[in-house]
């Protein structure tokens, strides 16, 4: 139940204490993830701890996030298909369907559970935690920050330590939007998400930090509008990566 308690009570932590993960909890964390579910067990996905102070900077700058490789532990969570290229090669076998995109797909899947675990694992331990999505801001120059081989993705990353804030617990959207039984129903009207509306613009408006007044479909309608950004190189940097070629 603690567990479960933890999960309902997650909060996004982006304040850290200058301190750094031990031995003990690192070699926990990487077990846990290590132990995590894996798609035809190929166990396509690597984790590099960037403790860099020059890597660590240049990923701040990539994120634009001022906490990110700040205080605290910085993860890099990748698909990693390269590992089991080097393995057929070995074998004397070619790279058989490496670099399709359904196998990379697997990879995504195995790469996204073990942040979860992770997360899950660490907040069990009384950590705090952000998973990074901005890592792949400028995913082109990320590749090269990371110096990562051919047929290897970063996915996401996670910032993990000692928390340094209370944030409040971030309202969610009502379950009937979100969890369907058969079929998934088409009958949606965003006036529907009046009342939560209210609740999101409370919770911001209350919070503790970086205040505003903000609703839930107000940020679908801006967030998701057309505009000039380096993530549109994502699929040129899979493909410099030979992945997703069929």
């Amino acid at each position: 139940m603690t567990t479960i308690e933890n999960q309902l009570q997650h909060k996004t932590i982006r304040a850290f204490k200058k301190t750094n993960l031990n031995q003990q909890q690192l070699q926990t964390l990487a077990s846990v993830v290590n132990q995590t579910p894996t798609s035809m067990f190929m166990q396509q996905r690597s984790v590099l701890h960037i403790t860099d102070l020059k890597k660590r900077k240049m990923i701040r700058k990539i994120s634009s996030q001022s906490y990110v490789g700040a205080n605290g532990d910085l993860f890099i969570f990748i698909v990693d298909l390269y590992r089991n290229q080097q393995i057929r090669h070995q074998l004397h076998k070619d790279d058989g369907r490496l670099h399709q995109t359904d196998v990379f797909m697997q990879g995504v899947e195995d790469t996204v559970l073990a942040v979860q675990n992770f997360v899950v694992a660490a907040e069990s331990l009384g950590l705090g935690t952000v998973i990074l999505g901005s890592i792949n801001d400028d995913p082109l120059k990320l590749l090269e920050v990371l110096n990562l081989p051919p047929l290897t993705f970063p996915i996401l990353g996670v910032q993990v330590g000692l928390p340094d804030q209370k944030p409040q617990l971030k309202p969610r959207l009502p379950l009937k939007f979100s969890f369907f039984e058969n079929d998934y129903p088409r009958t949606f009207s965003s006036a529907d998400l009046t009342e939560y509306d209210k609740v999101v613009r409370t919770y911001y408006d209350l919070r503790e930090a970086n205040r505003r007044i903000d609703s839930f479909t107000h940020q679908v309608e801006v967030k998701l509008d057309e505009r000039a950004t380096k993530r549109k190189d994502l699929l040129r940097a899979l493909h410099q990566q030979k992945l997703c070629l069929e």
